[in-house]
């Protein structure tokens, strides 16, 4: 019996309380059935009667005893007892309890999906690196973060939407095009360039994919006199320069986008910050907050009030020069999502953006939203790696591609994963390149291994499934390997409302340690000589439902489930 299976019950007890005796109690939508510290007051217990009794006009303790009775007669619970002010704490059916292994395979990848966040329609917005440069080890962890946040949203019945946005607008992209011309021209970047190697990569790539355009660049240029350590940017047509800026943004894009899909990350949709000025969008987004009454004028520039709600400062959103600010952008970016249908809107930021909390809420109520319901800003620490260099590609930064090449993909994104995002955290290089039980995901993707190393000895061994019976399942670690596989749905929900994949992580290491002790204490296979009996079919039925389980939650992280190790 699931949890599910177990609130059903409880929902139809109160149905039928209701019935028989007039009541009106009202089962609350969200109903707890959870694990009691004290195992010996049984699997699972629920405060339903606390929830609901009040309301109904009812004595918790007394609706307690009375749902209690109704369970007590379902077989599949053996006893349903009332402690403490009302609390019922339920032990299942021996049969019960062991069925949950053949329904989590029957389940299989669906198996931890719950609706807990039905209705939920969620706009995530991660890494959202500018276009002018490789992505290194300050955007590994919100790749990671990110990635398994969202992971772990739809599973809970979220309907979201992964979004990538790119900074493709402002002097940083002029200043990433006059470095490839640099490069093109065979000269040092201008002052506060991009010096790295992978620049004059892209103008080797250019030269030899569209020796048109590297031609007209080298044929147009003016190249003025400039101090030799600090050249000027050289100067060529208009037009000629946006053709090149637009080609050396495709490519670093490129880049970007293979890399994190070798990381195994991917989004829904990559939002240019350019398409909001070429639709005026950012005009039209402060003439709307205007509207609301929230935007003044002063000293020629025009001011978004978000004093009103919360922020340190006012904001400007033209100066007064008429161009926009990047605080414009962000405003006019919020209202594309919110026009797009998202209810919920959750940034995830570095440990640098803590300043942007306030005025992007500010942003959410001056646009008519409520900043606690429909905006939500993570911020993240740094990470360190020992020992790791910096990329010959890009000088002075540590690339995420060279990280998955020295320590791999699954290493790096179970460790990010598995520690809160507020943390500051210092990776191992060798804990994670070991093959021990120091390593964490090579101790939980050991223990899927091992699960279908077992799985291929009963086979091998005439061992089905087909005897499956689950009232054989009767030993102590047995009864705790099924009790934490039935966790993991709860584990995978909590994990998405508090946005916390880590819990996902910390549960699969549990569960690789309970599964551990139960693979030591009983066997799957018969020794030499023993027959085949029903509780070696019903074990392989638990082994093959805890590899499942081991599988659905390193999918959530984004880690592979190897088979053989």
């Amino acid at each position: 019996m699931t949890p599910e299976q177990l609130r059903e019950a409880i929902r139809s007890a109160i149905g039928q309380l209701n019935m028989q005796h007039g009541y009106a109690i009202e089962a609350p939508a969200r109903l707890v059935v959870e694990r009691p510290k004290n195992r010996a007051h049984g699997d699972w217990s629920s405060n339903v009667a606390l929830q609901t009794a009040k309301k109904a006009g009812l004595n918790p303790r007394d609706l307690a005893t009375e749902i209690a009775a109704v369970l007590a007669a379902d077989e599949g619970i053996d006893s349903a007892e009332v402690a403490g002010p009302g609390f019922i704490n339920i032990t299942l059916a021996a049969g019960a309890a062991g069925a949950l292994a053949a329904d989590i395979i029957a389940a299989g990848d669906d198996y931890g999906r719950t609706q807990t966040l039905d209705g939920h329609i969620i706009n995530m917005e991660f890494v959202s690196a500018n276009p002018t440069g490789p992505l290194h080890l300050g955007h590994t962890r919100w790749a990671a973060l990110g990635d398994a946040i969202a992971r772990v949203l739809a599973s809970a019945g979220a309907d979201v939407t992964a979004e990538y946005y790119i900074n493709d607008a402002g002097t940083q992209m002029d200043v990433f095009a006059d470095s490839v011309v640099a490069r093109l021209l065979g000269r040092e970047v201008p002052a506060g360039g991009y010096p790295g190697g992978y620049v004059t990569e892209i103008a080797q790539t250019i030269t030899a994919s569209d020796p048109e355009l590297a031609a007209e660049v080298k044929t147009t240029a003016q190249v003025p006199e400039s101090d030799a350590d600090a050249p000027a940017p050289a100067v060529i047509p208009d037009d000629v320069r946006a053709r090149l800026r637009e080609r050396a943004y495709e490519l670093q894009m490129a880049d970007i986008r293979d890399t994190l899909a070798d990381f195994d990350v991917s989004f829904d949709v990559w939002f240019s910050e350019a398409s909001l000025h070429k639709s005026n969008a950012v005009t039209t987004a402060v003439g709307r907050l205007r509207e609301q009454g929230h935007v003044y004028d002063h000293d020629g520039a025009v001011w978004l009030r978000t004093t009103e709600f919360g922020d340190d400062k006012d904001r400007v959103l033209i100066r007064a020069d008429g161009n926009p600010t990047y605080f414009a952008a962000d405003a006019a970016y919020y209202l594309d999502k919110k026009d797009r249908g998202f209810i919920e809107k959750i940034y995830l930021l570095g440990a640098d953006h803590h300043g942007y909390v306030g005025r992007l809420k500010a942003i959410s109520a001056a646009a008519g939203d409520d900043p606690e319901k429909n905006i939500e800003v993570l911020i993240g620490q740094l990470i360190k790696v020992n020992g790791a260099k910096l990329s010959k590609r890009a000088g002075n930064i540590i690339e995420l591609r060279d990280i998955i090449d020295w320590l791999g993909r699954d290493a790096v994104r179970y460790s990010l994963a598995r520690q809160p995002a507020d943390s500051p955290l210092t990776l191992d290089p060798e804990v994670l390149r070991s093959a021990s039980n120091d390593n964490p995901v090579y101790y939980v993707q050991y223990a899927h291994a091992r699960a279908h190393s077992v799985a291929r000895n009963a086979a091998a061994a005439g061992i089905t499934t087909e005897a499956f019976d689950a009232s054989t399942l009767t030993d102590a670690t047995e009864a705790t390997l099924l009790a934490s596989l039935a966790d993991f749905p709860r584990v995978v929900a909590q994990a998405a409302e508090l946005r916390e994949p880590h819990r996902v992580a910390r549960y699969l290491e549990s569960l690789a340690g309970t599964f551990h002790k139960w693979y030591d204490s009983c066997r799957v296979t018969p020794r030499a000589g023993e027959d085949i009996e029903p509780v070696h079919s019903s074990r392989l039925v638990l082994d093959l439902a805890t590899a499942t389980v081991l599988r659905n939650g390193l999918r959530l992280l984004g880690v592979s489930a190897p088979e053989r190790m």
